[in-house]
Protein backbone atom coordinates (compact mmCIF):
# COMPACT_ATOMS: atom_id res chain seq x y z
CA UNK A 1 0.00 0.00 0.00
CA UNK A 2 1.29 3.65 -0.63
CA UNK A 3 -0.93 5.76 1.03
CA UNK A 4 -1.53 9.71 1.83
CA UNK A 5 -2.52 10.32 5.00
CA UNK A 6 -4.23 14.30 5.09
CA UNK A 7 -3.34 16.17 8.46
CA UNK A 8 -0.59 14.17 9.19
CA UNK A 9 0.70 16.23 12.01
CA UNK A 10 -2.59 15.68 14.31
CA UNK A 11 -3.15 13.49 17.00
CA UNK A 12 -4.25 11.07 15.08
CA UNK A 13 -2.29 11.44 11.93
CA UNK A 14 1.01 11.48 13.43
CA UNK A 15 -0.17 7.64 15.28
CA UNK A 16 -1.67 6.63 11.51
CA UNK A 17 1.86 6.95 10.07
CA UNK A 18 3.30 5.41 12.86
CA UNK A 19 1.03 2.45 12.58
CA UNK A 20 1.24 2.07 8.76
CA UNK A 21 4.91 2.38 8.81
CA UNK A 22 5.70 -0.15 10.89
CA UNK A 23 3.27 -2.72 9.03
CA UNK A 24 5.54 -1.75 5.77
CA UNK A 25 3.41 0.57 4.05
CA UNK A 26 4.80 3.43 1.77
CA UNK A 27 3.11 6.79 3.49
CA UNK A 28 3.43 9.95 2.46
CA UNK A 29 1.65 12.71 4.83
CA UNK A 30 0.05 15.98 4.02
CA UNK A 31 0.54 19.12 6.67
CA UNK A 32 -0.81 22.79 5.90
CA UNK A 33 2.45 24.36 6.73
CA UNK A 34 5.71 21.85 5.73
CA UNK A 35 8.16 24.81 7.00
CA UNK A 36 7.55 24.90 10.64
CA UNK A 37 9.59 23.04 12.05
CA UNK A 38 7.91 22.48 14.99
CA UNK A 39 4.62 20.87 13.82
CA UNK A 40 7.02 18.36 11.35
CA UNK A 41 9.48 17.47 13.59
CA UNK A 42 7.23 14.58 15.08
CA UNK A 43 6.43 13.43 11.84
CA UNK A 44 9.93 13.28 10.16
CA UNK A 45 11.05 11.34 14.00
CA UNK A 46 9.10 8.35 12.69
CA UNK A 47 11.67 7.75 9.90
CA UNK A 48 11.06 6.83 5.93
CA UNK A 49 7.47 9.01 6.11
CA UNK A 50 7.63 11.35 2.77
CA UNK A 51 6.32 14.87 3.76
CA UNK A 52 4.18 17.34 1.86
CA UNK A 53 2.54 20.70 1.80
CA UNK A 54 -1.64 20.90 1.14
CA UNK A 55 -4.27 22.72 2.35
CA UNK A 56 -7.28 19.98 2.17
CA UNK A 57 -9.54 23.53 0.42
CA UNK A 58 -6.60 23.22 -2.02
CA UNK A 59 -7.66 21.04 -5.42
CA UNK A 60 -4.36 21.54 -7.08
CA UNK A 61 -2.68 21.13 -3.89
CA UNK A 62 -4.32 17.97 -3.08
CA UNK A 63 -4.13 16.26 -6.45
CA UNK A 64 -0.65 16.64 -6.66
CA UNK A 65 -0.52 15.32 -3.00
CA UNK A 66 -2.42 11.94 -4.17
CA UNK A 67 -0.16 11.23 -7.37
CA UNK A 68 1.04 7.83 -7.11
CA UNK A 69 -0.41 6.89 -4.27
CA UNK A 70 -3.56 3.79 -3.99
CA UNK A 71 -4.91 4.93 -0.69
CA UNK A 72 -6.15 7.85 1.17
CA UNK A 73 -6.63 7.98 4.42
CA UNK A 74 -8.61 11.78 5.07
CA UNK A 75 -8.11 12.50 8.57
CA UNK A 76 -7.79 16.10 8.50
CA UNK A 77 -10.08 18.01 10.70
CA UNK A 78 -10.45 21.18 12.48
CA UNK A 79 -11.67 20.28 15.97
CA UNK A 80 -12.50 23.15 18.28
CA UNK A 81 -15.32 23.14 21.13
CA UNK A 82 -15.08 26.00 23.04
CA UNK A 83 -13.21 28.58 20.54
CA UNK A 84 -15.74 30.91 19.61
CA UNK A 85 -15.18 32.40 15.87
CA UNK A 86 -13.58 28.95 14.66
CA UNK A 87 -17.08 27.70 13.56
CA UNK A 88 -16.45 28.94 9.76
CA UNK A 89 -13.66 27.79 9.66
CA UNK A 90 -13.84 24.37 10.60
CA UNK A 91 -17.03 23.71 8.61
CA UNK A 92 -15.07 24.76 5.80
CA UNK A 93 -12.38 22.70 6.32
CA UNK A 94 -15.17 19.45 7.08
CA UNK A 95 -17.44 20.48 4.16
CA UNK A 96 -15.18 21.91 0.96
CA UNK A 97 -12.39 20.19 2.17
CA UNK A 98 -13.80 16.84 2.11
CA UNK A 99 -15.38 17.80 -1.08
CA UNK A 100 -11.95 18.77 -2.65
CA UNK A 101 -9.90 15.74 -1.40
CA UNK A 102 -12.19 13.00 -3.36
CA UNK A 103 -13.19 14.45 -5.96
CA UNK A 104 -9.00 14.96 -6.39
CA UNK A 105 -8.83 11.33 -5.59
CA UNK A 106 -11.36 10.41 -8.20
CA UNK A 107 -9.06 12.15 -10.35
CA UNK A 108 -5.30 11.15 -9.18
CA UNK A 109 -6.70 7.41 -9.80
CA UNK A 110 -7.32 6.71 -5.97
CA UNK A 111 -10.52 4.51 -5.10
CA UNK A 112 -10.00 3.63 -1.77
CA UNK A 113 -11.07 6.06 0.88
CA UNK A 114 -10.90 5.80 4.78
CA UNK A 115 -11.96 8.76 6.21
CA UNK A 116 -11.86 9.61 9.97
CA UNK A 117 -15.79 10.99 11.39
CA UNK A 118 -17.04 10.65 14.31
CA UNK A 119 -19.25 8.72 17.32
CA UNK A 120 -20.92 12.34 17.83
CA UNK A 121 -21.72 11.80 14.31
CA UNK A 122 -24.50 9.58 16.28
CA UNK A 123 -27.33 10.30 18.44
CA UNK A 124 -27.22 9.89 22.28
CA UNK A 125 -29.82 7.48 23.97
CA UNK A 126 -31.76 7.59 26.83
CA UNK A 127 -30.46 5.36 29.73
CA UNK A 128 -30.99 1.59 29.74
CA UNK A 129 -32.06 1.78 25.61
CA UNK A 130 -30.22 -0.45 23.16
CA UNK A 131 -26.71 0.65 22.13
CA UNK A 132 -27.03 2.61 18.40
CA UNK A 133 -25.60 1.07 15.45
CA UNK A 134 -23.55 2.83 12.26
CA UNK A 135 -26.93 2.76 10.59
CA UNK A 136 -27.87 5.60 13.01
CA UNK A 137 -27.18 9.07 12.46
CA UNK A 138 -27.12 12.37 14.98
CA UNK A 139 -30.31 14.69 14.70
CA UNK A 140 -28.92 17.23 17.14
CA UNK A 141 -26.21 19.56 15.65
CA UNK A 142 -26.45 22.21 18.17
CA UNK A 143 -23.32 21.73 18.59
CA UNK A 144 -20.87 23.23 15.31
CA UNK A 145 -18.26 20.81 15.88
CA UNK A 146 -21.10 18.04 16.00
CA UNK A 147 -22.60 19.40 12.84
CA UNK A 148 -19.32 19.68 10.72
CA UNK A 149 -18.91 16.04 11.36
CA UNK A 150 -22.12 15.13 10.41
CA UNK A 151 -22.40 16.98 7.35
CA UNK A 152 -18.75 16.31 6.20
CA UNK A 153 -19.59 12.34 6.36
CA UNK A 154 -22.95 12.42 4.58
CA UNK A 155 -21.23 14.59 2.41
CA UNK A 156 -18.89 11.86 1.53
CA UNK A 157 -20.93 8.89 1.42
CA UNK A 158 -22.74 10.83 -1.36
CA UNK A 159 -19.51 12.06 -3.55
CA UNK A 160 -18.06 8.32 -2.92
CA UNK A 161 -21.53 7.27 -4.60
CA UNK A 162 -20.99 9.80 -7.04
CA UNK A 163 -17.31 9.32 -8.09
CA UNK A 164 -17.16 5.58 -7.28
CA UNK A 165 -15.17 5.29 -4.51
CA UNK A 166 -14.76 2.69 -1.91
CA UNK A 167 -15.16 4.67 1.22
CA UNK A 168 -14.86 3.17 4.86
CA UNK A 169 -15.39 5.60 7.58
CA UNK A 170 -13.94 5.36 11.21
CA UNK A 171 -16.11 6.70 13.96
CA UNK A 172 -13.70 7.14 17.36
CA UNK A 173 -15.10 8.27 20.56
CA UNK A 174 -12.99 11.25 22.09
CA UNK A 175 -9.24 10.25 21.56
CA UNK A 176 -6.44 9.90 24.05
CA UNK A 177 -3.48 8.67 24.36
CA UNK A 178 0.34 9.77 23.39
CA UNK A 179 1.37 11.44 20.14
CA UNK A 180 -0.32 14.29 20.13
CA UNK A 181 2.13 18.23 20.27
CA UNK A 182 -1.47 20.34 20.50
CA UNK A 183 -4.04 19.58 22.86
CA UNK A 184 -7.33 18.86 21.53
CA UNK A 185 -11.19 19.33 23.15
CA UNK A 186 -11.04 15.50 24.70
CA UNK A 187 -7.26 15.90 26.14
CA UNK A 188 -8.40 19.61 27.41
CA UNK A 189 -10.99 17.47 29.08
CA UNK A 190 -8.59 15.25 31.05
CA UNK A 191 -6.24 18.31 31.73
CA UNK A 192 -9.33 19.86 33.32
CA UNK A 193 -10.32 16.81 35.61
CA UNK A 194 -6.50 16.96 36.38
CA UNK A 195 -6.30 20.03 37.40
CA UNK A 196 -9.89 19.88 39.76
CA UNK A 197 -12.59 21.09 37.41
CA UNK A 198 -14.81 18.00 38.69
CA UNK A 199 -13.64 18.39 42.67
CA UNK A 200 -16.91 19.70 43.97
CA UNK A 201 -19.08 18.29 41.65
CA UNK A 202 -19.60 16.18 38.19
CA UNK A 203 -21.98 16.81 35.97
CA UNK A 204 -24.33 13.96 35.37
CA UNK A 205 -23.72 12.47 31.38
CA UNK A 206 -21.09 10.71 30.47
CA UNK A 207 -17.76 10.25 27.11
CA UNK A 208 -16.56 8.66 25.39
CA UNK A 209 -12.78 7.55 24.81
CA UNK A 210 -10.81 5.27 22.36
CA UNK A 211 -6.54 5.91 21.97
CA UNK A 212 -5.32 6.80 18.85
CA UNK A 213 -3.07 3.61 18.53
CA UNK A 214 -6.31 1.67 18.23
CA UNK A 215 -8.05 4.48 16.04
CA UNK A 216 -4.87 4.32 13.73
CA UNK A 217 -5.29 0.37 13.57
CA UNK A 218 -9.07 0.18 12.26
CA UNK A 219 -7.71 2.72 9.48
CA UNK A 220 -5.26 0.32 8.69
CA UNK A 221 -7.19 -2.92 9.04
CA UNK A 222 -10.21 -0.98 6.91
CA UNK A 223 -7.88 -0.45 4.24
CA UNK A 224 -5.80 -3.73 3.96
CA UNK A 225 -8.92 -5.24 4.16
CA UNK A 226 -11.01 -3.77 1.67
CA UNK A 227 -13.74 -2.93 4.00
CA UNK A 228 -16.20 -0.54 3.10
CA UNK A 229 -18.97 1.17 5.36
CA UNK A 230 -19.22 2.85 8.82
CA UNK A 231 -17.25 1.45 11.73
CA UNK A 232 -17.59 2.48 15.92
CA UNK A 233 -14.13 2.17 17.57
CA UNK A 234 -14.36 3.21 20.92
CA UNK A 235 -13.98 1.54 24.94
CA UNK A 236 -17.21 0.13 26.14
CA UNK A 237 -18.88 1.57 28.21
CA UNK A 238 -18.69 5.56 27.82
CA UNK A 239 -17.79 6.37 31.47
CA UNK A 240 -19.63 8.94 33.05
CA UNK A 241 -17.47 12.17 33.73
CA UNK A 242 -17.66 10.89 37.63
CA UNK A 243 -16.04 7.41 36.29
CA UNK A 244 -14.01 9.52 34.40
CA UNK A 245 -11.95 11.49 37.27
CA UNK A 246 -12.29 8.09 39.41
CA UNK A 247 -10.00 6.09 36.75
CA UNK A 248 -7.57 9.19 36.40
CA UNK A 249 -7.50 9.16 40.62
CA UNK A 250 -6.08 5.47 40.11
CA UNK A 251 -3.62 6.46 38.22
CA UNK A 252 -2.70 9.62 39.65
CA UNK A 253 -3.54 9.19 43.38
CA UNK A 254 -3.19 13.59 43.09
CA UNK A 255 -6.49 13.67 41.36
CA UNK A 256 -9.13 13.26 43.38
CA UNK A 257 -12.94 11.85 43.02
CA UNK A 258 -15.99 14.28 42.91
CA UNK A 259 -17.67 14.71 46.22
CA UNK A 260 -21.02 14.50 44.51
CA UNK A 261 -22.41 14.15 41.24
CA UNK A 262 -24.41 17.39 40.26
CA UNK A 263 -28.33 17.48 39.63
CA UNK A 264 -29.21 18.27 36.58
CA UNK A 265 -30.62 21.11 37.47
CA UNK A 266 -27.44 22.92 37.70
CA UNK A 267 -26.76 21.88 34.37
CA UNK A 268 -27.55 25.83 33.15
CA UNK A 269 -24.92 27.08 35.74
CA UNK A 270 -21.86 24.76 34.08
CA UNK A 271 -20.90 27.12 31.29
CA UNK A 272 -20.59 29.92 33.79
CA UNK A 273 -18.18 27.16 36.60
CA UNK A 274 -16.20 26.17 33.20
CA UNK A 275 -15.21 30.02 33.44
CA UNK A 276 -14.52 30.00 36.70
CA UNK A 277 -12.71 26.88 36.57
CA UNK A 278 -10.31 28.78 34.21
CA UNK A 279 -9.87 31.54 35.89
CA UNK A 280 -9.25 30.33 39.23
CA UNK A 281 -7.48 27.02 38.57
CA UNK A 282 -6.63 27.39 35.16
CA UNK A 283 -8.07 24.50 33.60
CA UNK A 284 -8.69 24.83 29.71
CA UNK A 285 -12.02 25.70 29.23
CA UNK A 286 -14.27 22.97 28.05
CA UNK A 287 -18.28 23.81 27.95
CA UNK A 288 -20.51 26.01 26.21
CA UNK A 289 -24.19 26.28 26.30
CA UNK A 290 -24.72 23.99 23.51
CA UNK A 291 -22.45 20.92 24.68
CA UNK A 292 -24.47 21.10 27.72
CA UNK A 293 -27.64 21.04 26.39
CA UNK A 294 -26.56 18.30 24.36
CA UNK A 295 -24.16 16.31 27.02
CA UNK A 296 -26.18 16.67 30.21
CA UNK A 297 -29.79 16.39 28.67
CA UNK A 298 -30.38 12.96 30.48
CA UNK A 299 -29.49 11.42 27.44
CA UNK A 300 -26.21 9.36 27.32
CA UNK A 301 -23.55 8.21 24.70
CA UNK A 302 -24.44 4.81 24.29
CA UNK A 303 -22.79 3.02 21.43
CA UNK A 304 -21.08 -0.26 20.46
CA UNK A 305 -17.75 -1.32 18.87
CA UNK A 306 -19.84 -4.92 17.24
CA UNK A 307 -19.29 -4.13 13.83
CA UNK A 308 -15.57 -3.34 13.57
CA UNK A 309 -14.78 -6.08 16.06
CA UNK A 310 -16.78 -8.84 13.72
CA UNK A 311 -15.61 -7.37 10.13
CA UNK A 312 -12.26 -5.66 10.89
CA UNK A 313 -11.07 -7.56 14.03
CA UNK A 314 -10.40 -4.60 15.52
CA UNK A 315 -10.15 -4.66 19.72
CA UNK A 316 -8.72 -2.25 22.06
CA UNK A 317 -5.04 -3.49 22.54
CA UNK A 318 -4.08 -0.41 24.61
CA UNK A 319 -6.36 -0.65 28.31
CA UNK A 320 -8.21 2.78 29.26
CA UNK A 321 -6.17 3.56 32.49
CA UNK A 322 -3.00 2.65 30.45
CA UNK A 323 -4.32 5.43 27.89
CA UNK A 324 -5.12 8.11 30.72
CA UNK A 325 -2.19 7.29 32.19
CA UNK A 326 0.27 7.74 29.23
CA UNK A 327 -1.95 11.01 28.30
CA UNK A 328 -1.46 12.65 31.84
CA UNK A 329 2.76 11.76 30.47
CA UNK A 330 1.95 13.81 28.07
CA UNK A 331 0.24 16.45 29.57
CA UNK A 332 3.02 16.72 31.98
CA UNK A 333 5.69 16.79 29.91
CA UNK A 334 3.99 19.88 27.82
CA UNK A 335 2.67 21.92 30.91
CA UNK A 336 4.47 20.93 34.19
Amino acid sequence: MHALVTGGNGHLGINLVDELLAHGHRVRASVRALADGAKTAPLRALGAVELCQADVREPAAMRAALQGVDQLFHVAAVYSITQRGREAEMLDTALRGTETVLRAAAEAGVKRVVMTSSVVTLPLTEPGAAPVTEADWNPDLRVPYFRAKCESEQLAWRLAQELGLQLATILPAGIIGPGFAQSTPTIDLIQACRKGAFRLGAPQGNFGFVDARDVATAHRLAAERGAGGRFIVAYEPAPSFAELVRALGRVDARIKAPLMELPRLAAPLLPWVDRLNHHLLGCPRIATPEVIATSVSGRIFNFSSQRARQQLGWAPRVPFEQSLRETLETLKAQTG
